[in-house]
C-alpha cells in the first residue's frame, strides 16, 4: 500500500506541473495591468529544453509594438551572472586567478583596491561601497577611467569581513576581465558567452540593441506608463547591469548552466564553468541564502535554485534556475524595477513540483538587558549613508538624519523599527564580531560598518 501511495503522490505531483500557456499569459496580463507594466517576455525551460517562450503586452506604449520571444530588454543586475561567467572563463584559461590580488592584472589601482581578489568582487565581500548611477558617459573608456579615479577609501569595510552587495565591485570585475583579455568588456562577454551560446542578438551596446526589436524602458507618471526619455545609459557601469537580451536567448544561457556548458547538444562554454559559478558561495547576512559568482543560491518550496534579478531604469528581470532539475523561468519587464512576481511564481509551478509557500513573519521579540546595550550602540556608515544606534529613555533607538525610531530585537539577530510615515515595519540584520558586539547592520544585502 505504501508503494501504491507513493506512486499516486508522484503521479499527482507530475500532473500539477501541466503547462498551460493560455493560463500563464492570462496571469501575466493581469499582473501587467495591476503593476502598470506595458509588456513582458517569458521563457520556461523543463528537462533542459525550451518549453515555452513568448511575449505579452507591448514593447512601446506609444507605437503598440508587440512583445515577442525575440524582443530585447535591458536586464539590470541579472547582467552580473554574465560578468561572472566571463571572469571565470578567463580564470580557466590561466589569464587570471580568482584568488590573486587584482593589482597583478590592473596597474594603477590604489593599494587597498589592488589587494582585492576576483573572488571577493564576485561574491560582494570586497568591502566596496555601493552605488548605481543610471546616466553617464557613452564612451567605453569610462569603465577604466572611472575605476582608476577611485580613492583608496572607496572601501567602506575591510575585505572579507561581510557580504555587502556592490555594483561598483562588478564594474571592477568587468574591468579585470577587460584587462586580462586585452579587449573591451563588451567584446569579452560577446566572444566568450553570447556567441558560443548562439545568443546572437544579446549585447551590452545600445547602438547594437536598437537595430533589433527592442522593448523601450518605461516609468510610471501620474499613474500611467510613459517611455523614459532619454534612455538611461552609462558605459562605466556596463558590467553590473547593462546587458540587453531576450527571453529566448536567456533560456539558452540557463540551459548551458544546467548542463555543464552544453546547448543544442554541443559544448558551448567550458564544462567546469557552471559548477565554478555556483561553488564558492558566501552567506547572505540575515538569510538562509548565499551569494556565489553572479548568482544567489536559495532553497525555496522544496527546491534548490540559482537565480538573480535585475531592477534598473526602465526595466526589471528575473532568471531563476533549478540546476538539479534542469528547469528555469525567465521573466523580463519594461517598467522600472518591475519584478512580476506572480507571473514568475505561476511559471515556476508549471515546470517544477513545489511545496506550499511558507508564511513569512517575524520571529519573537527578545528583551535586551541594559548591561548589553553597549554591544549595539554606536555609529554605522556606508559611504555617505550614516545611522546611529543610541539609548533614549531606557531603550535602543535608531537615528537616521532627523528621524528617531524605536528598535526591537528579534530571534535570529534581526531588529525591527517602524518605517516613517507608513504602517510598515522595516528590518535590519545584525552581524556580530568578537564578544557579540554588532559590527555591521545589513538590509537588502547592503551593509553599514561600525565606525
Amino acid at each position: 500500500m505504501r508503494v501504491f501511495a507513493g506512486l499516486m503522490a508522484l503521479a499527482l505531483g507530475a500532473a500539477a506541473q501541466t503547462f498551460d500557456a493560455e493560463a500563464l499569459e492570462k496571469t501575466a496580463r493581469a499582473e501587467l495591468t495591476a503593476a502598470k507594466v506595458p509588456g513582458a517576455a517569458i521563457a520556461l525551460v523543463q528537462d533542459g529544453k525550451l518549453l515555452y517562450a513568448g511575449g505579452v503586452g507591448v514593447a512601446n506604449i506609444e507605437t503598440g509594438q508587440a512583445v515577442t520571444r525575440d524582443t530585447l530588454f535591458r536586464l539590470g543586475s541579472t547582467t552580473k551572472m554574465f560578468t561572472a561567467a566571463a571572469v571565470v572563463s578567463l580564470a580557466l584559461e590561466g589569464k587570471l586567478s580568482l584568488d590573486e590580488p587584482i593589482g597583478k592584472r590592473i596597474p594603477g589601482l590604489p593599494a587597498r583596491i589592488a589587494g582585492l581578489t576576483a573572488h571577493q568582487l564576485l561574491t560582494h565581500t570586497a568591502g566596496i561601497r555601493d552605488e548605481a548611477p543610471m546616466f553617464g558617459p557613452d564612451d567605453e573608456d569610462a569603465l577604466g577611467k572611472g575605476i582608476l579615479a577611485w580613492p583608496d577609501d572607496y572601501l567602506f569595510a575591510a575585505p572579507g569581513k561581510v557580504m555587502s552587495y556592490s555594483n561598483p565591485g562588478y564594474w571592477l570585475a568587468g574591468y579585470l576581465a577587460e584587462s586580462a583579455a586585452g579587449k573591451r568588456y563588451a567584446d569579452v562577454v560577446n566572444e566568450r558567452i553570447f556567441q558560443p551560446l548562439g545568443m546572437r542578438r544579446s549585447t551590452l551596446r545600445p547602438l547594437m540593441a536598437m537595430t533589433y526589436p527592442l522593448a523601450q524602458g518605461h516609468d510610471v507618471r501620474d499613474g500611467v506608463p510613459v517611455i523614459g526619455r532619454p534612455a538611461a545609459n552609462h558605459a562605466g557601469t556596463f558590467p553590473s547591469g547593462s546587458v540587453y537580451s531576450s527571453a529566448e536567448e536567456l533560456a539558452r544561457f540557463a540551459i548551458a548552466l544546467m548542463d555543464q556548458g552544453r546547448v543544442d547538444g554541443k559544448q558551448a562554454l567550458p564544462a567546469e564553468l557552471p559548477a565554478l559559478l555556483m561553488k564558492r558561495a558566501v552567506p547572505i547576512p540575515g538569510s538562509s541564502n548565499s551569494y556565489a559568482y553572479g548568482l544567489i543560491l536559495e532553497e525555496l518550496r522544496g527546491q534548490r535554485f540559482a537565480q538573480h534579478g535585475g531592477a534598473r531604469a526602465g526595466y526589471g528581470s528575473i532568471v531563476r534556475m533549478a540546476p538539479e532539475k534542469r528547469a528555469a523561468v525567465i521573466v523580463l519587464a519594461n517598467r522600472s524595477a518591475a519584478s512580476l512576481d506572480r507571473t514568475a511564481a505561476a511559471a515556476l509551478e508549471m515546470v517544477l513540483p513545489l511545496r506550499p509557500a511558507e508564511p513569512a513573519g517575524l520571529k519573537p521579540a527578545v528583551a535586551i538587558p541594559e548591561k548589553d546595550f553597549p554591544l549595539y550602540t554606536g555609529a554605522f556608515a556606508h559611504g555617505a549613508r550614516k545611522v546611529e544606534i543610541a539609548v533614549e529613555e531606557g531603550r535602543l533607538v535608531l537615528k537616521a538624519g532627523a528621524r528617531t525610531s524605536p528598535l526591537t530585537l528579534h530571534e535570529g539577530d534581526k531588529m525591527s523599527f517602524p518605517a516613517p510615515g507608513t504602517n510598515r515595519t522595516d528590518l535590519m540584520n545584525l552581524v556580530r564580531g568578537e564578544g557579540g558586539r554588532v559590527e555591521f547592520l545589513t538590509s537588502a544585502m547592503r551593509a553599514m560598518a561600525r565606525q
